[in-house]
């Protein structure tokens, strides 16, 4: 696959065409030295159309995720998973992805896509109002935080150019470009200043990387399961990802192959699974799953 349709093939979620439903499951995750399962499956959006990027608040019992609505514009809401309550953060003119909340737990930043064709990276206050525009001058696709002044950007390729990793320093606007041909997928690694992210071959033979936001080193972690970009990290730093329908997980620092995660119930929900959440204690994972 030349990289040019990979890159509209990665972004058609961003630029409104129509997309297959999905729903958010939340699992009770179960996490040990030697094994990972998960049980009490919940559907918490139960709402005909495209629910995904499930985020988890650091200290309260909210997951932040994207919703479409009845003119498909992408909505910012956040379910309660102790009293079953959903909200919208966001109800705009804008369409708003990737919602994830900030280092100093005051905002959720997200990916606002203009109708224009503008993706900029905002930030809306985490009790609703007007958005900080961050971003303005690269199609970012997808983010994560190092701290409250630095920040990773998937930003994605022009002109068949492939989509880069940057890594911007909010007070000096001074932007670097760390890695070429990646997946959306990127996260803080739990308890370390390193930002992971999946660097994409020609073939299917992934790897996971991990970029050192000190240091500017990157370094190797693992190969992904093959052709699947989508992962997240456990508190004690195992990896988990999907092929589809099954979950694995590893711990890139002492193993070599990925392991199943035992679904003690809900494995009929597992139907085209793609993005993975686990929240900051480590006894919950949100699911993307088909509709």
């Amino acid at each position: 696959m030349k990289w040019g349709l990979s890159i509209l093939l990665s972004f058609s979620v961003l630029s409104g065409i129509a997309q297959a439903g999905s729903e958010i499951i939340l699992f009770d995750l179960r996490v040990s030295v030697h094994k990972i399962s998960i049980s009490n499956p919940r559907n918490i959006t139960r709402h005909k159309g495209y629910d995904n990027q499930p985020f988890f608040h650091t200290d309260l019992p909210l997951v932040y995720y994207t919703s479409f609505n009845d003119s498909s514009r992408a909505e910012i809401k956040s379910y309660h998973f102790i009293n079953a309550e959903t909200k919208f953060l966001t109800q705009t003119h804008e369409r708003e992805y990737s919602p994830t909340l900030t280092p100093d737990h005051q905002y959720i930043s997200c990916i606002i896509q203009r109708d224009n064709g503008a993706q900029d990276l905002g930030k809306y206050p985490v009790e609703g109002g007007s958005p900080v525009v961050i971003v303005s001058n690269l199609t970012v696709g997808y983010h994560a935080w190092a701290d409250n002044s630095h920040v990773a950007l998937f930003v994605l390729g022009k002109d068949n150019l492939p989509n880069t990793l940057h890594f911007l320093q909010l007070p000096t606007r001074h932007d670097t470009i760390v890695a070429e041909n990646i997946g959306r997928s990127l996260h803080r690694v739990p308890h370390e200043t390193e930002i992971s992210f999946v660097q994409k071959t020609s073939d299917l033979n992934w790897i996971i990387k991990k970029f050192n936001t000190s240091s500017k080193r990157i370094t190797e972690l693992t190969k992904t399961l093959p052709g699947r970009e989508d992962l997240c990290w456990t508190p004690d730093g195992k990896i988990v990802m999907s092929d589809g329908t099954k979950l694995f997980w590893i711990n890139p620092a002492k193993d070599n192959r990925w392991g199943e995660v035992e679904v003690k119930s809900g494995q009929e929900f597992l139907k085209g699974i793609t993005r993975l959440a686990i929240n900051a204690s480590g006894d919950k994972l949100a699911v993307v799953v088909t509709e």
